[in-house]
Parts: C-alpha cells; sequence; structure tokens
C-alpha cells in the first residue's frame, strides 16, 4: 500500500485550474482499483491518496501522469507500507509482513 502525498508548488489558482483534469485522473484510478482513499489537506496545501500496488514504480509512473503534475502545480512524496492491521470495512487490502 502507498502514502501518495500532493504538496502544492503554485498559488491555488493555478491549482483550481487544474482541478476538474485531476478529479477525472482520480476517478479512473478509483475505477480501476488502484486508488481506496484521497482528500485535501487541511489547511489546502495539497492533499493524500492511499493506493494499492505491489510495484513502486508503477505508482511512481501514476503520479506523474496526474494533471496536477503534468501542469507542474504540486510535487509528490510517495510512501510505501504493509497494512497488516485494518477496520473490517478494509479487511480485503490487510497485508503480511514478509518472511
Amino acid at each position: 500500500m502507498f502514502v501518495l502525498e500532493l504538496t502544492y508548488i503554485a498559488p491555488i489558482e493555478r491549482i483550481d485550474a487544474a482541478l476538474a483534469e485531476h478529479v477525472s485522473w482520480l476517478d479512473a484510478h478509483y475505477a480501476s482499483g488502484v486508488f481506496i482513499a484521497s482528500g485535501r489537506k487541511v489547511p489546502r496545501d495539497g492533499g493524500i491518496i492511499l493506493a494499492i500496488g505491489d510495484d513502486r514504480a508503477k505508482i511512481e509512473e501514476i503520479t506523474q501522469s496526474d494533471p496536477f503534475s503534468v501542469a507542474g502545480v504540486c510535487e509528490y512524496s510517495i510512501t510505501e507500507f504493509v497494512a497488516t492491521k485494518t477496520v473490517p470495512a478494509l479487511e480485503h487490502y490487510r497485508q503480511q509482513l514478509p518472511s
């Protein structure tokens, strides 16, 4: 599992100009099953996405295709973790520690 942290590096007006395309991009990755949660940070200086995947390179490729990245209005920080505990509703995403 991955935590994708977006940090805005442009004025909010530029963020808002790319927002509709960014939301469409999010929708496509929700539909493919890669994204399971996302939202704005408080204060609004970026966002967080929880993503499922086995391949960090693929996740990096996905973040580079974000219209926010393409427009140069955000930077990504990617943290991979092993989700060994979850609420029951997320049980499907639980992982085992590597041996």
